[in-house]
């Protein structure tokens, strides 16, 4: 059974660009802040270590892997909002990546 992570931040290369890729995603579990490289955040939910999610308003949306042209990466389930969750965080704060 994975652990359940809510992510609350990520980081861009390029923050104002809107279709720019996530390059690490954050949160903070038990008190201790993470982060992690999407690289690595794709592994741990493909290999079932951990299973992220974001929270909107009073909604709980499943953070999932998706593929576009052989590259994996993260992205939250459809909702009701239409818009893309995971992009809408803020940026994590500057952390060594786990």
């Amino acid at each position: 059974m994975s652990t359940r992570k809510q992510i609350t931040c990520i980081n861009k290369q390029d923050r104002q660009n809107p279709y720019e890729r996530i390059i690490s995603v954050g949160g903070v579990s038990a008190g201790e802040r993470w982060k992690y490289t999407q690289a690595d955040a794709v592994t741990y939910t493909e290999r079932g270590v951990y299973s992220f999610y974001v929270s909107i308003g009073k909604f709980t949306i499943d953070v999932i892997v998706a593929t576009h042209m052989g590259h994996k990466y993260l992205k939250t389930q459809p909702d009701a909002t239409g818009k893309d969750n995971l992009l809408s965080l803020p940026e994590c704060p500057p952390t060594n990546i786990s």
